[in-house]
């Protein structure tokens, strides 16, 4: 729902979070609408920040996207007044250095961010300051979509059906309507504080642009997304290969809002229509609508951060002591043996990038062949993905873990030479992370310790050496896992509270 002013407002101040555009912008929007002045804001957040490692890349995304946001702004004749601090401080002592009476914001469903913000609204009301938040990031959030009897779907199909029925009910435009911030922009205040501190001032560094996948703003999310439309015809099966130009590489801008979620529907939907684009559209469409799914997740039951979705499964004992931790250290660096992957935890390491279809094989593979907890490879994940989200990590990591809603069975265990064979059938993508195996030809990449000595010789490769043989054996991994998760085999039907 979208929450309406009190009263109309002689000064607002709107708070730039994970919505980094100045174009159909609910927040901004509302504000506009409903202010005399409005001035605009962007935290660098310690609270954050403080807990990231010095070579972040995000940092680096943020910043690019805040230096495009602020010009653009300005030229709509407003400003982006940027702080370096915590925002449970800095927000509540701008709004009185302002003087504004509301603070506007776009919904953050996060517990952690869900805390912050009451407690921004408590410390705002005692300067008799309104915090209204809105609808942004989503399409349909909450309580938009529910069953027959009125509760929150736990799978996704029929949530997708119900999702897809009310967006159509009403038109592709109802709910897909963007806000013309620019009708309104003449209510924008310019303040005289333009400074933005640079990423080595809050102590980061920066990083090549090589190796930073995706630059930051509005401007390249917006490129990026004209490209993928070019293509997305093939992207039904394109996107299943890393070594392709298959992917959107859209999920960073979606994470940091440089482009707007009603924007991709809305093509996506007019995409559908069109025969040639159709099949690649819906798959593409149905993502979009696994995003809403996992956030409606993570509002309705927080306790999967940390907990399993399916509450019996927090019985399963994983591996733990020593051997865990060095078997997960060589899944973290890419010296698994398995090829494939450690060629995406090397992509992962390198680019802060990682393909889907990798995402779920390195996901599985440390969860189903090392036995090691699902939660040690969500925080890696949070730690080095450009594009982590919480709601969508977590629902990721438990699908592959079977501990999820929808989840795929605790019984289907990736083969990770199978995968590769399938998905990498050239071995392409295993080159470009690791030229040590570059010579073996397309059939004998993908498990190099199934080849003879005088082949690996030839190809020189010392296994042990210049690559690693196998840390496991995945026919006997697969075995341990059965017995793993045969606490499991009869899970109750009470469900996560």
């Amino acid at each position: 729902m979208t929450d309406k002013c009190p009263a109309p407002s002689h000064a607002s101040l709107v708070w730039f979070r994970r919505d980094l555009r100045c174009f159909d912008h609910a927040a901004l929007y509302a504000a506009l609408k409903q202010s005399q002045t409005v001035f605009c804001v962007f935290i660098f957040d310690k609270t954050i920040l403080d807990h990231l490692p010095e070579h972040d890349r995000r940092v680096q995304f943020i910043h690019q996207s805040i230096v495009e946001l602020a010009h653009e702004l300005e030229k709509l004749g407003g400003s982006l007044i940027v702080r370096y601090g915590h925002a449970e401080q800095e927000i509540p002592r701008l709004a009185a250095q302002l003087q504004v009476d509301t603070v506007f914001v776009n919904h953050d469903y996060e517990p952690q961010a869900v805390l912050r913000d009451d407690a921004i609204r408590h410390h705002l009301g005692q300067l008799n300051c309104h915090f209204l938040s809105f609808k942004d990031q989503v399409i349909f959030e909450k309580d938009e979509v529910l069953t027959l009897s009125n509760t929150p779907f736990s799978i996704f199909t029929p949530y997708k059906n119900a999702w897809l029925k009310k967006f159509l009910a009403e038109g592709s435009d109802f709910y897909a309507t963007p806000y013309p911030i620019e009708r309104y922009a003449k209510h924008l205040s310019a303040h005289t504080d333009r400074q933005i501190p640079d990423v080595q001032q809050m102590g980061f560094t920066t990083s090549e642009h090589s190796a930073l996948p995706l630059q930051g703003g509005m401007s390249a999310g917006n490129e990026l997304f004209k490209d993928f439309l070019s293509r997305i015809h093939h992207y039904e099966v394109a996107r299943n290969f890393p070594a392709i130009k298959g992917p959107s590489y859209l999920s960073v801008h979606l994470r940091f809002g440089t482009v707007s979620i009603r924007h991709l529907v809305r093509e996506a939907i007019n995409c559908t229509r069109t025969s040639a684009s159709m099949q690649g559209a819906q798959i593409w469409l149905s993502e979009l609508i696994w995003r809403d799914f996992y956030f409606m997740i993570l509002h309705h039951h927080p306790r999967v951060v940390g907990h399993s979705f399916k509450p019996d499964y927090d019985a399963i004992q994983w591996e733990s002591g020593t051997s865990a931790e060095t078997s997960f250290a060589a899944w973290c660096q890419g010296r698994t043996g398995y090829p494939l992957v450690d060629a995406a935890m090397l992509q992962l390491n390198q680019t802060g990038y990682m393909h889907n279809r990798l995402r779920m094989v390195t996901a599985c593979f440390l969860i189903k062949d090392l036995g090691i907890d699902w939660r040690w490879g969500e925080r890696y994940f949070a730690l080095h993905l450009n594009d982590f989200d919480l709601s969508a990590n977590n629902g990721g990591w438990q699908w592959a873990a079977s501990t999820g809603c929808d989840a795929q069975p605790y019984f289907r265990i990736f083969n990770p030479v199978t995968q590769s064979e399938k998905f990498d059938p050239d071995g392409k993508f295993i080159r470009r992370y690791l030229p040590q195996l570059s010579r073996l030809d397309n059939k004998q990449i993908h498990a190099p310790w199934k080849l003879s000595s005088t082949i690996l010789k030839q190809a020189e490769i010392s296994l042990g050496h210049n690559y690693p043989a196998p840390i496991v054996d995945h026919d006997t991994a697969r075995k341990r896992t059965l017995e793993r998760y045969a606490v499991v085999k009869k899970p109750s039907k009470k469900m996560a509270p």
